[in-house]
């Protein structure tokens, strides 16, 4: 009995069916043992005819939708993982590059087909992404300090032991931070390093071995390449983007958040944690920055800047009018941010003195909110089904 159970009257209507039948022709020239499942036909033809993504990687990958059908996606992600680690004993870059592409083309579509199956709600769907986008920044940061620690003391020490005693932080912000990526998200990361417990230097700068670093985890992630790429990485959310380099000491960006910190930071921080590095170091820099963050106390400046960013959102993302064609889900009215910044204003304002208020995912703080009395069930039960 295989192990992916495909509920075929579950299934999206086709929209292009020309395309699924093409897809289906060439995959079955492939793997003529496709054509004996009539589920798996089925869901090949819903995917590849509403996805021109899907069917691409279907053309690129037909011995592994088999083994997909075989084990099941649960199982299949599990070995992707296992591949994905095995990326930071790489001897090149080429190399690393190359299988963190095919892992991701494969993880792209066991979860998009486990989703179209009905296979994976949104939460699991949500949470497989960010974990694979977690475990490839990792791979891809042990796999730089394994060829950065060559010829120094610190060679011969693992990809994991080097990661664990780096003093880097990377910390996963926004969707990615909370756990809720999905298939078209960037990832949102900041990178600090403690001064005294990175090794490394590059001219006899800390900061220079740090921002090497960064840049090499944008190509070994970002870069495209005949494979593609993994995920686009943006930068910005760091401290003064616009004149800071993309690593930045701990001492300085605690500085930056107690004298220049912005309440759309404290905002963003909502999300943050750990997603590969010093865990020790992050545990110590979050616990540090909780004041920030979490104030007990807004003066009336500070609940205006709020009120601020929430116009800023409405000016970007057009609220004149909700249209049927050409909408904006995302950041238009009543969308997905605008039920986010909901949620987030609720935290930033109550946070400080209710900790139970400070979770990270969208849809369990508007449960936190429910269960504190803050908001009614009727208004939870709207904005999730919204939401999701």
């Amino acid at each position: 009995m295989p192990a992916f159970n495909i509920l075929p009257h579950t299934l999206p209507p086709i929209f292009d069916s020309a395309r699924a039948a093409r897809t289906l022709e060439d995959l079955l020239h492939a793997a003529p043992i496709i054509g004996n499942d009539d589920a798996l036909r089925a869901l090949l033809e819903a995917a590849s005819g509403n996805s021109p993504f899907l069917a691409r990687l279907m053309l690129r990958e037909p011995e592994f939708l088999l083994a997909l059908r075989e084990h099941g996606p649960d199982a299949i992600l599990k070995a992707i993982a296992a591949d994905v680690a095995a990326a930071a004993t790489e001897p090149t870059l080429a190399a690393a590059q190359s299988r963190l592409r095919i892992a991701r083309r494969r993880v792209a579509l066991s979860i998009g087909l486990a989703d179209i199956a009905c296979v994976y709600d949104l939460a699991r769907v949500t949470a497989a992404l960010s974990d694979f986008a977690d475990s490839s920044v990792s791979a891809a940061l042990r796999f730089l300090l394994v060829q950065m620690a060559k010829g120094t003391e610190h060679a011969g020490k693992s990809g994991a032991e080097l990661e664990a005693q780096s003093g880097l932080i990377v910390l996963a912000m926004g969707k990615h931070g909370a756990r809720e990526l999905n298939y078209s998200s960037d990832i949102d990361i900041i990178v600090f390093f403690e001064e005294e417990r990175f090794a490394f230097k590059r001219g006899g700068d800390k900061r220079q071995a740090a921002v090497e670093l960064v840049q090499g985890l944008l190509r070994l992630i970002a870069e495209t390449t005949v494979d593609g790429y993994v995920f686009r990485v943006d930068l910005r959310l760091r401290p003064d983007a616009g004149s800071t380099q993309v690593a930045i000491s701990v001492e300085a960006a605690e500085i930056y958040y107690e004298s220049m910190g912005q309440n759309w930071e404290r905002a963003a921080y909502i999300k943050a944690r750990a997603c590969a590095g010093d865990r020790e170091a992050a545990g110590r820099f979050l616990k540090n920055l909780a004041p920030y963050v979490w104030r007990k106390n807004l003066d009336f400046a500070a609940i205006e800047d709020i009120h601020s960013i929430k116009r800023q959102i409405h000016a970007h993302g057009g609220h004149g009018e909700i249209a049927v064609g050409g909408h904006n889900i995302k950041l238009g009215r009543g969308g997905i941010r605008e039920i986010e910044f909901f949620v987030q204003t609720q935290q930033l304002i109550l946070g400080g003195r209710d900790p139970s208020l400070r979770t990270p995912a969208t849809l369990d703080a508007l449960a936190a909110l429910q269960a504190r009395g803050l908001i009614s069930p009727e208004a939870v039960r709207e904005l999730a089904q919204a939401y999701v």
